[in-house]
């Protein structure tokens, strides 16, 4: 009986084990990737997440959070979601990643590095505009420019710290307004297993296969722009004086 209670442990113990070496590992590609060439480091990881089994998806979620955090660009990582997870694990992975990316990023913004961030948004006249808009729209310019691609994700995840948008209202308008070019975006990913440059191998798809691919691309995109585009003439209007 002694010998069965042992068992359970071990299996957290090196459960535990692999996330801290993961959690190690990450930092040391994260912390490559500002002095080499950052797409290959992560290409380099998507391929060794691949390998993890069920374990992949959380440690995906946590490089994203990283890239958020640390102003990586995580193109490469949402595209390379969809070839290795798939369309469904791969969106639900990014989606969280970024949301929870986010709003780390949102929290640091407010509470730990108000100057910093103060000194690189300064005197930037859209921000400025974005500022006053919040004050008056509150979660529905953040939710507007999550839908927008002309805002830049990663330096307004701190920015939007400063204003006075609440964490909840924050939370819930990225992560809402996120979600179609995140699917647009996985989607395109998951298309073929090297599109975003990782070699991965697979079956070859059949010509049906492949229309219904084309289809589904084609409706999440039309659906993408038109929805961006909605945005952008809400945003303009909300932000102007």
């Amino acid at each position: 009986m002694k010998g069965t209670k042992l068992k359970p442990k071990a299996g957290r113990k090196g459960t535990i084990g692999k996330v801290v070496l993961a959690a190690v590992i990450i930092g040391v590609l994260v912390v490559s990737g500002r002095a080499f060439n950052l797409q290959q480091v992560f290409r380099d990881a998507l391929v060794w997440i691949s390998g993890l089994g069920p374990l992949g998806p959380m440690i995906f979620v946590a490089l994203y959070i990283l890239a958020c955090v640390l102003l990586l660009p995580g193109s490469i990582l949402t595209l390379g979601a969809g070839a290795v997870f798939g369309l469904v694990q791969g969106f639900i992975a990014v989606l969280t990643g970024a949301t929870l990316g986010a709003t780390c990023a949102f929290l640091v913004g407010r509470y730990l590095a108000r100057d910093w961030v103060a000194r690189r948004i300064a005197g930037n006249e859209k921000f400025k505009a974005i500022d006053e808009a919040v004050a008056r729209e509150g979660w529905k310019i953040v939710f507007l420019t999550r839908l927008s691609p002309v805002f830049p994700f990663n330096l307004l995840n701190y920015a939007f710290g400063l204003t006075r948008v609440s964490l909840k209202h924050y939370f819930l308008a990225s992560w809402i307004g996120m979600i179609p070019g995140t699917l647009m975006y996985v989607y395109i990913g998951s298309l073929a297993g090297d599109l975003a440059g990782l070699g991965a191998g697979g079956r070859t798809r059949t010509p049906a296969e492949w229309v219904l691919y084309g289809v589904g691309l084609l409706a999440t995109v039309v659906v993408t722009v038109f929805v961006t585009r909605l945005a952008k003439k809400a945003l303009s209007s909300r932000i102007s004086p």
